[in-house]
């Protein structure tokens, strides 16, 4: 049950109320933006909330038990602090989103209706569309260690120690949207880069950053095919830095990285055929004994 303070409680039985809603997004690198569908800027919490921003929320939906509630909030591009190159480059990425029913004409009562995180962002020419979803959302987040043939640390991290070295290089050649190639990475051998992150550092998409979905050669030329188009075309000459990717497997840890030692999987454990695939007479590998001796 919600707890409504008693002077907006007072507000709400009166014969006329002067209501609205607030926003406010808290994105992951600390910019925190506040939106309102009044139409004079309110202030309160230490955010200052934009009016006149074409902010407004769906319905939102509540579920019983551990499941992932949630509704929308849609908007336009021309609001403050909102636009298409933020948005495509992740900017907005799970930042938290508060809702407040504000009464405009004293901010001081005013009620928390909902909060939690952003999810799928729809992009259209003018417009986008925000996923909310609540902080159930959380349960459906991986804690703790799982027991994985595959590493379970990404390449980088603090549980990997590999030391991460962008290799730097330049647009030679693409389709402006999903493949590039460059002459600066042909000493590399073919697949170094599949799963690797390439962010580019000059032009239209400086900033941006995707997953490598492949990495061949075709000559003295390296082709990158990316996960993710970024918002404006790729031209050539636009400047990139990529990091080699890692399958997760023991032995491209070991002969790639040099670093199976600090393997966070468990590449020996058996598989779901050998589990079910029972025991035949005389198998002596069934010894109960290691079977990697």
């Amino acid at each position: 049950m919600r707890d409504i303070p008693a002077a907006l409680a007072a507000h709400l039985r009166g014969g006329a109320t002067t209501l609205c809603h607030c926003w406010s997004l808290a994105r992951r690198d600390g910019l925190v933006l506040g939106f309102t569908d009044h139409d004079r800027p309110l202030c309160f919490d230490g955010i200052v909330f934009a009016a006149a921003t074409g902010l407004e929320a769906a319905e939102t939906t509540s579920e019983l038990g551990f499941a992932v509630s949630g509704g929308e909030v849609s908007g336009a591009f021309a609001a403050s602090g909102l636009n298409e190159a933020d948005l495509a480059r992740g900017a907005f990425d799970d930042a938290r989103l508060r809702i407040w029913l504000v009464n405009w004409a004293d901010p001081g009562q005013r009620l928390l209706l909902d909060e939690g995180h952003i999810g799928e962002v729809r992009r259209g020419e003018t417009a986008f569309t925000a996923e909310l979803r609540s902080t159930a959302k959380a349960f459906d987040e991986e804690r703790g260690r799982l027991y994985l043939r595959s590493c379970a640390a990404d390449l980088g991290d603090a549980r990997c120690g590999v030391v991460l070295v962008p290799a730097p290089a330049s647009v030679a050649a693409t389709d402006g949207r999903f493949s590039l190639s460059a002459l600066d990475l042909s000493g590399f051998g073919d697949g170094h880069f599949t799963g690797g992150r390439l962010t580019f550092t000059s032009g239209p998409n400086a900033g941006f950053a995707t997953e490598v979905k492949r990495h061949g050669l075709e000559g003295e030329r390296a082709v990158l095919q990316l996960w993710q188009a970024p918002a404006e075309p790729i031209g050539v000459g636009d400047g990139f830095e990529v990091t080699p990717g890692c399958d997760k497997s023991f032995a491209t840890c070991r002969a790639k990285f040099g670093n199976g030692v600090n393997f966070r999987g468990f590449p020996h454990m058996p598989s779901a055929d050998f589990i079910i695939g029972g025991v035949r007479p005389g198998d002596v590998a069934l010894d109960g004994g290691s079977l990697f001796r």
